[in-house]
């Protein structure tokens, strides 16, 4: 997972903002142009322009510019290397309280 570091870094700090993530999902809906995407946030174009700048450079999403308008896609192939990573860590965390069960259970038995 070493070599998905700086990509998981990247895809990672873009969730972490709550106007990133409602982006994203409303993606998840289909391509919506940027002033679809920018209508539901209270704040000036430029900075909204600043998360879809984040949000493209992380990889999560493209757009692309057709006459006056600039549509947003979802780019669903990114989130390949956050699934990966996270059915790792499901993998080792599993294995972790599997074993930490077994332990008190035999603990447990003992004492008895």
């Amino acid at each position: 997972m070493d070599q998905y570091s700086s990509q998981l870094d990247s895809i990672f700090q873009a969730l972490a903002d709550p106007t990133r993530r409602a982006v994203l999902a409303r993606l998840g809906t289909g391509p919506a142009s940027i002033s679809d995407l920018a209508e539901p946030f209270d704040m000036a174009l430029p900075s909204f322009m600043k998360h879809i700048h984040f949000l493209e450079g992380s990889g999560l999403i493209q757009t692309h510019k057709q006459g006056r308008v600039r549509t947003c896609t979802i780019e669903k192939q990114q989130f390949t290397a956050v699934e990966a990573w996270l059915s790792q860590q499901r993998s080792l965390w599993e294995g972790r309280t599997d074993r930490l069960e077994q332990f008190v259970t035999k603990a447990q038995a003992e004492g008895d």
